[in-house]
């Protein structure tokens, strides 16, 4: 009986946003490159998600110049899905993340970035209001996103 109340739940809202309505932000907790938790929460207004080393690249070319503490004071928060990575390459890559000015959280089972239906090869912006999804940006270009992160309004 759970399952399908489950499913006849998940069905609805797929249809709810195949009719463009808003999509809940279910909360979650990940670590971040210094094994530090956090969760989501409504301090959050922008969720950028990188699925891919490439989309990776894109975000630090955008924020990696920032002063520490620069998307936080934006309510900018960053998910990097470091699932596909081989194990060899996360052995190096994450100690070196924790040279970054900047917080990256590390999706590493891809259960937080599943959740959004994003793509390998863009970085995906999610604008996010009381709780819930309102907009969906995907950035192919360094500028761009930095020029979107640095307009981003203050909390």
């Amino acid at each position: 009986m759970q399952r399908l109340i489950f499913l006849a739940g998940m069905l609805l809202g797929t249809q709810a946003m195949a009719n463009g309505a808003i999509e809940p932000v279910v909360k979650w907790t990940l670590l971040d490159q210094n094994d530090k938790a956090y969760t989501l929460d409504s301090q959050a207004h922008v969720l950028l998600v990188a699925r891919s080393m490439s989309a990776a690249k894109l975000v630090n070319a955008a924020v990696g110049d920032a002063p520490q503490g620069y998307l936080e004071e934006r309510g900018v928060v960053y998910v990097a899905d470091i699932e596909m990575m081989p194990s060899l390459v996360k052995m190096v890559a994450v100690p070196a993340m924790r040279s970054a000015k900047y917080r990256i959280l590390l999706d590493r089972d891809g259960r937080v970035a599943r959740q959004y239906n994003g793509d390998r090869d863009s970085v995906q912006w999610l604008t996010l209001q009381d709780g819930a999804v309102v907009q969906e940006k995907r950035f192919t270009d360094g500028a761009a996103l930095k020029q979107a992160v640095a307009q981003q309004a203050q909390p």
